[in-house]
């Protein structure tokens, strides 16, 4: 049985990106951002459609000129997932890709300059329905905070923030959504932690230029994870210098270890050692490998021996213990012996048979 701890989520404001809910209870919405060049549309296409395959909610494309923006309309017309335009200092971007069909403005409003312009931004988003996202981050702080503050810190961050968010309280506009970025865990979450108790809008998590594929991973689940526990958070980002699906595969993983959001199969696996009866390694790897394209969210559990073995796949889907021979088990009873020459082609079938038959009672 699943151990079951409860999670009290910060209230917050609903906002709406395309079909996606973000904020006022709804599911904590992953996304990621694109790093193909957005005047290259095929290539930009294909990769936000690859996102989307892996299960982003959002995705967030860069546009730092007009003729990108133009690219932008065509990107928008060929994909259905929300997306959500970056955008600075040229307020007439902005109000192309509004033009254009885009879910979400990733604007700071005291970066636009004049009030006219930031008040043209704001008058589009209401008409068209359009949220804006407010982007702090610690390596692009205001010149006079860098002042102020002598360094990035806790405080400078949520300043920042709320300089952005005051323009937009004086124009009357309150669906929009914040971000605080460090690189530093530390910093970021006690950033997040002072902002959340001042507004009501949702929050947007990440830790920015968090690094490469292990230690940005690490870096991430650690620092989204406090404020996550906490009930901190809406929508979240996990940055990584490794392709950008690999982020929301890492996000999806960071809510599911939690027991926020489910995507998928939860493997569980044991590290190995010599009393293993076959290469639970290998086997790990090869079933990763062939069940990325299942989104059933499932318990399977690979484990090398009779030790923890049958207590795992006891409380599994599908699970696997090390033996001679090895034994199979589904829905907590054992099924069948399985040789270590057709393990990994047994295991596999059993779990999409499982997969189906759960998605087809989802149904019923």
């Amino acid at each position: 049985m699943q151990y079951l701890h409860t999670i009290r989520r910060r209230k917050s404001r609903r906002i709406q990106l395309g079909d996606v809910p973000v904020g006022g209870g709804a599911p904590i919405a992953v996304q990621s951002m694109t790093n193909t060049d957005t005047l290259d549309v095929e290539a930009t296409v294909g990769q936000v459609r690859a996102l989307a395959d892996a299960g982003a909610d959002i995705v967030r494309v860069s546009v730092p000129t007009l003729d990108a923006a133009e690219a932008f309309g065509r990107i928008r017309a060929a994909v259905d997932v929300p997306l959500v335009a970056d955008i600075h200092f040229d307020h007439r971007i902005a109000l192309r890709v509004a033009e254009l069909g885009v879910d979400c403005l990733r604007i700071n409003p005291g970066n636009i300059g004049r009030e006219d312009r930031v008040r043209a931004v704001v008058d589009s988003a209401r008409d068209r329905g359009i949220p804006i996202r407010i982007g702090v981050n610690a390596g692009s702080l205001e010149k006079d905070l860098q002042k102020k503050y002598g360094e990035p810190t806790p405080a400078a961050l949520v300043e920042s923030a709320l300089r952005h968010i005051d323009i937009l309280d004086r124009l009357d506009y309150p669906d929009f959504k914040v971000s605080l970025k460090a690189s530093d865990v530390f910093m970021t979450v006690d950033a997040y932690r002072e902002l959340a108790g001042q507004i009501e809008q949702p929050l947007h998590l990440g830790i920015t230029e968090a690094g490469g594929m292990r230690s940005g991973s690490v870096k991430s689940a650690i620092g989204l994870g406090m404020l996550l526990a906490e009930g901190i958070g809406d929508t979240l980002r996990v940055s990584l210098a490794a392709d950008p699906v690999e982020e929301v595969k890492v996000g999806f993983d960071i809510l599911k270890s939690l027991g926020i959001r489910s995507r998928g199969i939860n493997l569980i696996a044991c590290p190995s050692c010599s009393r293993q009866e076959f290469d639970v390694i290998k086997t790990v790897n090869e079933l990763e490998a062939r069940l990325d394209d299942i989104n059933t969210n499932m318990d399977v559990a690979v484990i090398g021996c009779v030790v923890n073995g049958p207590g795992e796949a006891r409380e599994a889907r599908v699970g696997l213990t090390g033996g001679t021979p090895n034994l199979l088990y589904v829905d907590g009873r054992p099924d069948h012996k399985v040789g270590n020459e057709t393990l990994v082609d047994e295991l596999e079938r059993a779990i999409r048979d499982k997969a189906r038959e759960i998605e087809a009672a989802g149904r019923s």
